[in-house]
């Protein structure tokens, strides 16, 4: 009640009544007059309850009173605040709202001014190659610039920044196109994120393609014409407007290996970007995939597994395609010109780039290069049979000019130290050292594009190293050493002296002499009777033409490893150089019809049936064009060579020669080394040949190549005819009286004639020994058909004899023993050949009728003559008519199925 009245105070206004008897103003305008007094003064007095009440009304007045105070300060406060404060605040309040709205506006304005300076920045960024910088910065305008749509310049501007985004577009797309030719893992790591931040993965990848097609196309037109123009040496722009066909067919001959190493060159750099590329995206794709396992955005993840899935699919369909492309450039390129008139040399380089490119393809996709395989095989066979014909031609003319003298190569002389065998030696080194061989646990090869990944080429052109390398094959006037040369005429009875080859338990298998089995004293003076070969180093026998023949069977099978296409045509072509050289050794030293008639077997069928082949099959005989001749025919002779001719120098017909016998000795046996050098080259032969066609290969082994030793029995045999005068003892047999009636204990002269024709034919080998080395084989073939020849020329002698008596047997065999003494002091061949041939005959006159019946049924190997002599002059004097009768018709029956 007192902080009210301090109150009321303080605002100028009176302090209610304390009491009924404070009333005052109140109580005159609340109780009308004097009456309401009274009556209130009665009641009081009495009724004191009323006194209670009203002092509780009293209390409640005094309460409105001070609301009523309390209410007029709370109106004269708030018109104080209305005036003083109010306003002012609202003032202060929307002036924020303006300054707010205009810092809003300020912001604005200066965002619009930077997009409006975007450009500025896009162009810099651009020329950085910044290319997923600009795209992001350009995006992030076109949003802001959605933002600000609402203004009039804004719309002018995203419009210019859409137009900015297609030129990136454009630029992204010229920069991707520059993949192609030289890969940059940054720039394409660029473009890369670039298309990605305009969600166009998969474009990009399929512009990229396009790209590469229109690489490879720009790229070998622009090599080419680059060749063609240079070699015009004008500039003369028709060549731009030919097509790449025609502009193949431009390229001089001079400048086509260039040419083409420069293309391949080319199209290996456009096939090493893709690979590049191939491997940027694998190991991104790996780097993608491990991220993703820690993400959690599954949308994002499955958009970007359907992107990596096409790149993926792309890029490795691509890889046939773009080898496709590649192979179709280079097969034009390949048959724009006429490949024929090459030097082999270029030709093995042509192939060489060409199987380098098809190594490339199945690098690249696994391609087995069909196209170009087919491209280069159609030049190849059609260069190879051009050139085949050319070097049968110069065969003929080498063989026709060969004197056939000993070509001195030295005794450890392979045809792998021959240039045109690098090639094998370079194939054989791994199994000639195992211990370099890469073990199992190591890792693959490495790929040409592994390992020109960082640099190089592999189709740039090496310098031919060549003529740098020296052939030493050639030996000193056929001698290895002067100390060698001295020692070859050394005396034979020092066991130092004998060379070592005829000490060792072997002999080199170049020569084909047998094994010695006994190197004591007795036998190698026992082999120096038939061995010749003592005096020379026991060295190759071959000629120039042999050697000639080896280098081009060399460069054949360089093109063949090549270009495995054509292994069938190479090794068919191969095989005519060694038919036709057979044949040229038959022709020049072994044709002899009067052979034949011997029915001695000296040929054999299959070597009657080679000869006959190859006759049919290479040989020209008619020497002249038929004009009236079909144009098979004629296509047919063009694959047929003219015979060969003897040169006139070679003279086979003296006897201080032994009848040409060196001459016949360099002949066969280089024919005999040059089958060896095949058979060591059938392994490489039988590997690239393809597997239809390997039974030309076996039958030409077994039906050919086999028979070369062969021909020396039919070309020695012509010498030991004519070596000794067989006929001078048939006329010294003749004149031996056979009928004599006691047993004689000399033997006749004509033995002593023969065995004296004997020595001087040894006489002669050693003569003939002194300029050729005479291998074992081909001295015993040599005594064996002389010793054959005079034992059959003895049979005709005791044919020949009219009378006979047993004394006169005693004495044929007495004779005979003694010519096998003497002649086994000559000679260590062993058995003496037909021997059992001259000892049955003679053993024949003291036969019965009945057994000599059965005796002529089975000895069919001699003559009818003399199965006639048997039967008349022996058993002529004790036998009937009947019976003699019997036995000729039986001797009869036996020769008619010879007629």
């Amino acid at each position: 009640m007192q902080k009210i009245k301090s109150l009321m105070t303080r605002q100028g206004l009176k302090s209610p009544p304390e009491s009924l008897n404070d009333l005052g103003a109140f109580e005159s305008l609340r109780v009308p007059g004097k009456v309401s007094k009274k009556v209130a003064d009665l009641i009081l007095e009495k009724q004191p309850a009323y006194v209670k009440e009203l002092e509780r009304v009293t209390s409640l007045q005094t309460g409105l009173q001070l609301a009523a105070v309390i209410c007029t300060n709370s109106r004269r406060h708030l018109n104080i605040a209305k005036e003083g404060f109010t306003q002012a605040s609202l003032g202060l309040l929307a002036n924020q709202r303006k300054r707010q709205l205009l810092i809003g506006l300020l912001k604005s304005l200066r965002t619009i001014k930077t997009l409006q300076r975007t450009d500025v920045r896009l162009s810099e960024m651009l020329e950085e190659e910044d290319y997923p910088g600009a795209i992001q910065l350009c995006l992030e305008c076109q949003k802001a610039a959605s933002t600000f749509k609402h203004y009039s310049c804004i719309s002018e501007l995203n419009s210019k920044l859409q137009d900015t985004l297609e030129q990136i577009e454009e630029q992204l797309d010229v920069a991707l196109s520059k993949i192609c030719k030289n890969f940059d893992v940054n720039h394409y790591t660029k473009v890369q994120q670039a298309y990605r931040l305009l969600g166009k993965t998969q474009t990009a990848m399929d512009q990229l393609h396009m790209h590469f097609t229109q690489a490879i196309h720009n790229t070998v037109f622009q090599v080419v014409l680059g060749y063609v123009e240079l070699c015009a040496g004008n500039t003369d722009t028709k060549f731009q407007k030919l097509q790449y066909k025609d502009l193949c067919t431009h390229v001089t001959p001079d400048s086509y290996i260039p040419c083409l190493a420069d293309l391949c060159k080319a199209l290996w750099e456009v096939m090493l970007s893709y690979y590049r590329t191939m491997e940027w995206h694998e190991k991104h794709d790996s780097e993608e995939t491990a991220a993703a396992s820690e993400g959690s955005n599954v949308m994002s993840t499955e958009e970007t597994n359907f992107d990596r899935g096409y790149v993926k699919k792309k890029l490795e369909h691509g890889l046939t395609r773009i080898w496709q492309d590649v192979q179709l450039k280079v097969k034009t390129y390949l048959l724009g010109t006429d490949l024929s008139i090459f030097k082999y040399d270029d030709f093995i380089f042509v192939l060489d780039i060409v199987s380098r490119l098809m190594q490339v393809g199945e690098e690249f996709c696994g391609s087995k290069s069909e196209v170009l395989q087919e491209s280069i095989r159609k030049q190849s066979i059609n260069y190879f049979k051009n050139h085949h014909r050319i070097r049968l031609d110069e065969l003929r003319m080498f063989l026709e000019n060969e004197t056939w003298e000993l070509c001195p190569v030295k005794s450890n002389f392979s045809i792998l130290q021959l240039h045109e065998f690098k090639f094998l030696e370079q194939s054989r080194s791994p199994s000639v050292s195992p211990s370099k061989q890469p073990s199992a646990t190591s890792s693959k090869p490495v790929t040409l594009f592994e390992q020109y990944c960082s640099g190089g080429n592999p189709f740039e052109i090496q310098a031919d190293h060549k003529d740098e390398e020296t052939e030493d094959v050639l030996a000193s006037n056929g001698y290895e050493s002067d100390e060698q040369e001295k020692s070859a005429y050394q005396d034979y009875d020092s066991d130092s002296d004998v060379p070592e080859e005829l000490k060792r338990d072997y002999v080199d298998e170049q020569t084909g002499d047998v094994p010695v089995k006994s190197v004591s004293r007795e036998t190698l003076k026992s082999r120096k009777k038939s061995d010749y070969s003592l005096n020379k180093v026991n060295a190759p026998i071959l000629t120039n033409t042999t050697l000639n023949v080896i280098r081009l069977v060399g460069k054949y099978m360089q093109m063949m490893n090549i270009l495995k296409p054509i292994a069938f045509d190479v090794i068919h072509f191969m095989s005519q150089l060694f038919d036709y050289y057979l044949y040229a050794i038959y022709t020049f030293f072994g044709r002899n019809d009067s052979l034949e008639s011997t029915g001695l077997g000296l040929s054999s069928s299959r070597l009657r049936t080679t000869l006959n082949r190859i006759q049919e099959s290479l040989i020209d005989l008619e020497g002249s064009a038929d004009p009236t001749a079909t144009l098979t025919a004629a296509e047919e002779r063009k694959e047929k060579v003219p015979s060969p001719h003897l040169n006139q120098l070679v003279i086979l017909t003296s006897g201080d020669t032994l009848y040409g016998l060196a001459e016949r000795v360099v002949a066969t046996e280089s024919l005999v080394f040059l089958a060896e050098q095949f058979e060591f080259l059938q392994p490489h032969l039988d590997a690239v040949m393809p597997a239809v066609k390997k039974p030309f290969l076996q039958q030409f082994y077994s039906q050919t190549v086999s028979t070369a030793s062969e021909l020396r029995k039919p070309i020695y045999w012509i010498v030991a005819g004519k070596a000794i005068d067989y006929e001078q003892m048939l006329l010294l047999m003749t004149n031996v009286k056979w009928d004599v009636k006691e047993i004689m204990s000399q033997h006749n002269v004509y033995v002593d004639a023969l065995l004296k024709e004997f020595e001087q034919f040894n006489k002669r080998l050693n003569e003939v020994s002194k300029r050729v080395r005479i291998p074992l084989p081909v001295s015993n073939i040599l005594w064996e058909h002389c010793i054959r020849l005079a034992n059959r020329t003895i049979v005709e002698g005791y044919a020949n004899v009219k009378k006979c008596s047993n004394e006169g047997r005693a004495l044929m065999q007495l004779d005979f023993q003694q010519f096998l003494m003497k002649l086994e002091k000559l000679t260590d061949i062993r058995p003496i050949p037909d021997k059992e041939f001259v000892e049955i005959y003679i053993k024949a006159y003291y036969l019965t009728e009945n057994d000599m019946e059965r005796w002529i049924k089975e000895h069919r190997e001699y003559s009818t003559k003399q199965l006639t002599n048997l039967v008349n002059v022996c058993l002529g004097s004790h036998i009937n008519k009947k019976a003699r009768q019997k036995l000729l018709a039986a001797i009869d029956d036996i020769d008619r199925p010879k007629r």
